[in-house]
Formats: structure tokens, sequence, C-alpha cells
């Protein structure tokens, strides 16, 4: 199958390509820095200006689907990205490839009950509203006969390629440099965190499968844990016990002063200060189990990465 992967060079870009890679796709990894990455075989790297139509119109050429997995900050939302995903989606839709888009769980809000495909779209955040009418945007163009579109939703992650994830930057980077490590809110409360590896294969399974088309789907992941159980795989796996101390809202208040990224992640707090599990059955029960990583050993192969992009 021939697979155009735009933002290829994000953390999920990057474990969704050579996952699909694995599998025996041809994959054209596109993104600014494509160039600049190593790929494995099966690979055409890209460089690619997703504000460009000409050059996006060209990574997508002889595609069968285009997977969405650009990003973009925090504080650019709002002016970039549902323009960005809708150009996306049109370069899609004139190629007649499928679109899968890569997307988060704010749609949902913050319900204190295990999130499933069924979870109202009841956000109350300018970033949560945000995601659920570019969510609801795309299935319309699916059910008018435009394109077609499957939606993957996972929750916060963390593992190889990716630098800039919550627990990456706050927990795995400072401890395999020997610093004090950061939980987020409150480390005592459960909450589903998708390993990269497994969510890559959770998005390669809705690539193959056309049955996908036309709903959001909860990609599979371990079992909830809390942000303290964390830091205790992240002490195993480094060989010793790690110095931590916790984020509250008030010093992320503090840190939005002069920070627009931190200030915007303000609205993320619920999130984080109480449960926040997800339901993946409709997905196992359509397309079956996917492997997923026990957390333990998915910070251990993490800390690993970290100490090889780091030497």
């Amino acid at each position: 199958m021939q697979i155009t992967v735009l933002g290829a060079a994000g953390g999920a870009g990057q474990a969704i390509v050579h996952e699909l890679a694995s599998r025996g796709h041809d994959v054209v990894a596109a993104s600014r820095s494509a160039e600049d990455r190593p790929w494995s075989a099966g690979v055409a790297p890209l460089a690619t200006d997703l504000t460009d139509p000409g050059q996006l119109a060209a990574a997508c050429e002889d595609a069968e689907v285009v997977v969405m997995a650009a990003q973009v900050p925090y504080s650019r939302w709002d002016i970039e990205l549902a323009d960005m995903v809708e150009r996306a989606a049109s370069a899609a839709a004139v190629v007649g490839a499928r679109f899968v888009m890569v997307d988060n769980l704010y749609a949902h809000g913050s319900p204190g009950t295990p999130i499933s495909e069924a979870t109202p779209e009841a956000a109350t955040t300018r970033k949560g509203q945000l995601r659920a009418a570019i969510g609801q945007r795309l299935l319309a163009r699916h059910h008018a006969g435009e394109l077609r579109v499957a939606i993957g939703r996972f929750a916060d992650y963390y593992g190889p390629y990716d630098g800039s994830s919550l627990l990456n930057q706050l927990m795995i980077q400072p401890g395999v440099a020997g610093k004090r490590v950061r939980t987020f809110i409150a480390d005592d409360q459960p909450h589903t965190f998708h390993y990269l590896l497994d969510a890559a294969r959770g998005f390669a399974t809705l690539v193959e499968q056309p049955e996908a088309d036309g709903a959001i789907w909860i990609l599979p992941a371990a079992p909830a844990t809390t942000q303290a159980a964390l830091v205790g795989h992240l002490g195993d796996a480094l060989g010793a016990p790690v110095r931590s101390s916790r984020g509250s809202p008030a010093m992320l208040w503090v840190l939005g002063l002069f920070s627009a990224e931190m200030r915007e992640a303000r609205e993320v707090v619920p999130q984080f200060d109480r449960a926040y599990e997800t339901d993946a059955s409709a997905f196992e029960s359509t397309f079956g189990p996917i492997e997923v990583t026990p957390h333990d050993q998915a910070i251990a192969a993490t800390v690993a990465w970290g100490r090889a992009v780091s030497s």
C-alpha cells in the first residue's frame, strides 16, 4: 500500500512511519525536516511545507492513504490547526485517498469516567472545542461523500522519537540527565498514558482497515496508572531512585506569565487533577486486540532511547 504520512518528523509521525514500513508498506515521510531523519527501508522522505498547496499535493500524489500526524504548538492552535487539517484533507480528497486523522481526547473534556467513542464531546475549553469542531468537520465531509475519513484518538503519550510530550519533557529526559523529575498537577490519579509505539500500531490498524472509515476510534493502551507509579518505573529503569516534585496549578499559572505554551497548558489541568481513563473496547471488538506494552517495559525502552540520543 502507498501511504503518505504528513508531519512525519514529529514523534507520532515517526512512530507511525516506522510501524507502517515494518509492515511492508511504501511510505512517503513528509515534513519540513523529513530529509534530516534516518528512515528504514521502504520510506521515501520528502521535504514538505504543509502550508504550501503545491508541496502538499506533491506529497499526497499516488497515495492510497494519507495520515495526518502534523501538529502545531499550543499557542498557534487557534490560528493554524483547523486550516492545516482542512488543507491536508482536501489534498487527500483530490487524489481519492483515505484520510486517517491523528487526534487526541480533548474534544471529550474531562468527564471523570472512562472515555469511549460514546462519550459526549462536551469540552468547555477552547482547545477541546476546536478539536471537536475539526473532527465534526472531517466526518461531515465523509458523510457528504467528499473523502473517506477515520479518526484515531489517544491520550497523553510518551516513548521514543518524541522529545516534546509532557512525560518525556517533565519526567524521562530529566531522569536520564540525572536531574529532578516533575509530575504534573496530581501524581496519584489513575490516568491513561499511551506508549507511542502502541499508538502507532493502533493507527496502522486504522490505515489498513477501510471499515474504520466514517468513525472515531479510541486506541488501545496499557491499563491506566498514576504518575507516581511511572516515577517508580523510571527509577527501576535508571537503576537508582529519582528525585521528584509535583508541578502545581499555581506554578503553572506563574510560568504562564512568561511562556505562551505554559499559559495555554492551563486548560489541560482538568485532565490531570482527577481520574482520566479510556475505554478502547469498541476498537478491540472491531479489529481485534493489538499488542500493548506494560508501562515498566515501555519506560525502560524510552529510557534506552533517551540515553542513545543524548550520548
